[in-house]
């Protein structure tokens, strides 16, 4: 899977579980979700499990942090390391 799928893959998670009556372009994919509001704290367990069961990886407690879960590009770049491990 290439990186693009995943930002598509992400885009659709977020906008049918946190933003459902946002349009498409109310999301940029560098927005932070903390920051922006958009994912809270138990938000962040829902994206975590997803993650887990889409991807097909463990998220170790210490990758819990803003710099691979905190925007749709952050996550495809989490997703892309976590691939190649």
């Amino acid at each position: 899977m290439m990186s693009d799928d995943y930002v598509k893959k992400i885009r659709e998670f977020i906008f049918e579980n946190f933003l459902f009556d946002a349009s498409e372009e109310d999301l940029d994919n560098d927005a932070s979700f903390l920051e922006q509001g958009i994912i809270d704290s138990t938000g962040v367990l829902e994206l975590v499990e997803w993650l887990e069961e889409t991807f097909e990886f463990k998220i170790d407690d210490e990758e819990l942090i803003p710099e691979n879960l905190d925007s749709v590009n952050l996550i495809a770049s989490f997703i892309d390391r976590k691939q190649k491990q």
